[in-house]
């Protein structure tokens, strides 16, 4: 079966099907997925894990250390803001705004022990003041990649590292692209860029 990214391009049918192949029943990730494209249009992204070993590998890339603050837009279940923080000892921030993912979260960060260092915050990810954080990271949709690009720019310091699950941004070249497979032989692609003074 190929990628999320593929089945971006056939629409919400098929990102369901995709969805479905992530070990999931059918049904429920077609209620997940149409969950997020309410009518209300607050849920923008269909919620779909990032496998263990690929949050490992995005913080590994983002070169994670003491002291940095990491947010994570679009958390879920909170697994890469508990990662950072039980793995490197950082601050870390999820943005989610669905309350199921947001209790789950809660639940996870309460069984790793990382509470003091850990926090999840319900809000809309194209809001977000990404000023405090020194590393991003995200697993959205191209043309939100593009939406939340300009505050990266604007906000974010120099040398701050931003790691992308999957999708890109654009025409803003990543400094280092990589590809990897999950433990189900799923195929990842992971950007790294650097912001940069003057962005």
């Amino acid at each position: 079966m190929q990628n999320l990214k593929t089945f971006l391009t056939a629409g919400l049918f098929s990102l369901a099907i995709a969805i479905a192949g992530l070990a999931m029943q059918p049904s429920a990730a077609w209620a997940q997925a149409a969950q997020k494209y309410n009518d209300e249009g607050k849920k923008i992204v269909p919620y779909v894990p990032t496998p263990q070993e690929v949050v490992e590998r995005m913080l590994e890339l983002a070169q994670v250390k003491k002291g940095d603050v990491v947010y994570d837009l679009g958390s879920g279940d909170g697994r890469i803001v508990v990662t950072a923080a039980k793995k490197y000892g950082v601050k870390a921030i999820g943005f989610e705004i669905d309350p199921e993912r947001i209790k789950e979260s809660a639940e996870n960060i309460k069984k790793a022990g990382v509470g003091d260092l850990v926090e999840i915050r319900q809000q809309d990810i194209r809001t977000v003041d990404l000023s405090q954080a020194t590393v991003l990271t995200m697993y959205l949709l191209p043309e939100v990649n593009l939406m939340i690009r300009p505050n990266i720019w604007k906000q974010m310091k120099p040398g701050s590292r931003v790691v992308s699950h999957d999708f890109d941004m654009g025409d803003w070249k990543p400094l280092k692209t990589e590809h990897i497979k999950d433990g189900s032989s799923w195929d990842h692609t992971l950007y790294l860029w650097h912001v940069e003074a003057g962005k």
